[in-house]
């Protein structure tokens, strides 16, 4: 499976669709898109990860990491997930309370 990556922005915020599988082989795809968007100026981030059939610690990391650039620049980075598998993930590494979980695009833009 490999990892496809969407963007586009909404009301100033920078939305990423993901589907596919984040693991070691794909995470340095979406790792270097963050770094592409912080590079060119998009401090407010939202990752939308209803596609995403498979995540493991390295995608995790990836997502710790543009958390930390997009901070960097006061700016945030917010999550869309709403799949058990996913949201279990973020509940047992304790990220679920350092990244802002949204149900909805719409409701993670609005956040901003």
């Amino acid at each position: 499976m490999d990892l496809s990556l969407a963007t586009h922005e909404v009301a100033g915020t920078t939305v990423v669709t993901v589907g596919g599988e984040i693991d070691v082989y794909t995470a340095p795809k979406l790792r270097d898109k963050i770094t592409e968007l912080v590079g060119g100026g998009a401090y407010q981030i939202v990752v939308d990860l209803e596609a995403v059939e498979f995540l493991d610690s390295t995608g995790l990391g990836v997502l710790v990491g543009g958390l930390k650039k997009v901070r960097a620049n006061d700016g945030s980075l917010r999550l869309v997930c709403t799949q058990d598998r996913l949201l279990k993930i973020f509940r047992i590494t304790g990220l679920a309370k350092v990244f802002e979980i949204h149900a909805s695009t719409d409701e993670a833009v609005a956040a901003s």
